[in-house]
């Protein structure tokens, strides 16, 4: 058995899988968020342990037999996040997420230090990266910073817990803006621009390598055996490309979780940093991503259910899925800004807007607006992929074209009616893979398999679909017209952000 661990914003998710690939159990634990102030977003990570152990219980429970038999666990997680360590180890202040905007001056700063770090990183210096954090700790709680002898993202420090050991992945550690992508290896330049060194900085592994196993006491209050590995794993997207078997040039996914990716494996490191396309490390060796990335997709839709009182996103989805066409094309336009915006705008200060509001709209038609402006703010994310020239002849670069479906990935995912909007908007197939809404989890469990050994082809195998969606011209037309004047908006209000 192998145990994929994902640390999500909102909670953890933890799988079991067995060596046929068949999961044979999950459970969820919560993880709460706290924003102190505009634009701000922090966990405390005493909190990720203890929804850990809550979810352990869990799956000790529903599967005692199967769970006594894990060889290995895999780690998945949000990237970007900053945990800042002092020298014995101890967590310094809450860590700071990707979701955090409060940076942006320190982003400047630190292109201006390094003139080649686009080159270097494969991407834009922006708010949600860990480095800018560090420079933001430097000025504004130079306390702090001066008893900083360790970072860690966040899935690395579990790992400290787990094992006692401090490492990262390349997928993982090509989001703080520290590594050299290309080189697969800690950037001395891009470290003392931050004010750091590699003495700062984990060791390094690919995903799908062991980084050492599960410490006695851990393997003990677990009820596990001595010896269980544990696999450097990846963040939360690379992770997912490993659960849908995404692993050679062109494959690739889009994601509804609480951020929304458009996501394809080069076999190369090109950067593409014109419209705020990432360029990442791959979790599997010698591979590399693009990445297009929205700060709000899934989380917005459960953000509109709470505002509007309904309770139940379920429902809420199903009563979008009948609205008729006539009432889709009235109803408001939203700009999904609600934590800002990576690509293609790259801005901490945009927000969240309802364009067009009229007394005759009702939840449904908010609901509505969200999931289209969501699919909207994923094609603006494709077509900067597809401006900078990025994957010609691949399967996001002429989507709709003829090429293979993207998967369909996120806890959005399980919603039919946002699924087939996005097919019409990104005017490509979609399929939905079963346990789609796990997919982060099972890559995880996958490299902890490839870490005891496993065979890389054999576990990055496509899952099965449990549901395909194509593009509808009819709502393709009228998505069109409401695209046109969705984004004329951003550039209309820029100024008023």
């Amino acid at each position: 058995m192998y145990l994929g661990i994902d640390l999500g914003t909102s909670g953890v998710k933890l799988l079991l899988l067995d060596e046929t690939q068949t999961v044979i159990a999950t459970a969820d634990a919560a993880v709460a968020q706290y924003r102190p102030q505009p634009t701000w977003s922090e966990q405390h990570p005493a909190d990720w342990l203890a929804a850990v152990e809550t979810a352990v219980a869990q799956l000790r429970a529903q599967a005692p037999a199967a769970w006594a038999q894990v060889r290995g666990v895999g780690l998945s997680g949000h990237m970007h996040g900053a945990v800042v360590l002092g020298a014995q180890a101890n967590v310094l202040r809450p860590a700071i997420l990707w979701n955090d905007g409060r940076a942006s001056a320190e982003c400047a700063a630190l292109e201006q230090a390094v003139p080649t770090s686009r080159q270097i990183t494969g991407n834009l210096a922006m708010p949600g990266f860990t480095a800018p954090k560090l420079l933001w700790l430097r000025t504004h709680e130079p306390e702090v910073f001066a008893q900083i002898r360790t970072v860690l993202l966040p899935k690395d420090w579990l790992r400290l817990q787990l094992t006692g050991d401090a490492v990262s992945d390349m997928s993982d550690a090509s989001g703080t803006l520290w590594l050299d992508v290309q080189a697969r290896a800690w950037s001395p330049a891009m470290l003392q621009a931050s004010g750091l060194d590699a003495s700062h900085m984990p060791l390094l592994a690919e995903g799908s390598a062991a980084t050492g196993t599960l410490r006695g006491d851990v393997a003990r209050r677990w009820g596990l055996g001595d010896g269980v590995v544990v696999a450097a794993g990846a963040g939360d997207n690379a992770a997912s490309a490993v659960g849908v078997g995404a692993r050679t040039t062109g494959q690739g996914f889009v994601s509804l979780g609480t951020s929304g990716v458009v996501f394809r494996v080069t076999d190369a490191f090109a950067p593409a940093t014109e419209r705020a396309v990432h360029a990442f490390a791959h979790a599997l060796p010698q591979r590399w991503h693009h990445m297009s990335v929205m700060l709000s997709a899934a989380s917005a839709f459960g953000w509109v259910t709470r505002l509007t009182g309904r309770g139940d996103e379920a429902q809420l989805s199903d009563a979008v899925g009948a609205m008729p066409a006539s009432r889709q094309a009235q109803a408001p336009l939203f700009l999904p800004y609600l934590s800002g915006e990576r690509t293609p705008h790259n801005s901490a200060a945009a927000t969240g807007v309802f364009m067009g509001l009229r007394t005759e709209h009702d939840a449904t038609d908010l609901a509505y607006a969200v999931m289209e402006g969501v699919g909207f703010g994923l094609l603006d994310g494709l077509n900067a992929m597809r401006a900078a020239g990025v994957g010609q002849g691949s399967v996001v670069a002429v989507a709709g074209h003829g090429d293979p479906a993207l998967a369909l990935v996120g806890g959005g995912a399980r919603s039919n009616p946002w699924a087939q909007l996005l097919a019409s908007a990104l005017d490509c197939p979609l399929q939905r893979p079963q346990g789609a809404h796990a997919a982060a989890a099972l890559g995880a469990a996958r490299l902890a398999a490839m870490a005891c050994g496993g065979d890389e082809a054999h576990w990055c195998q496509p899952l099965a679909a449990d549901a395909s969606f194509s593009p509808q011209p009819a709502q393709q037309a009228l998505l069109a017209e409401r695209y046109a004047r969705f984004v004329a908006l951003y550039p209309a209000l820029q100024s008023q952000f």
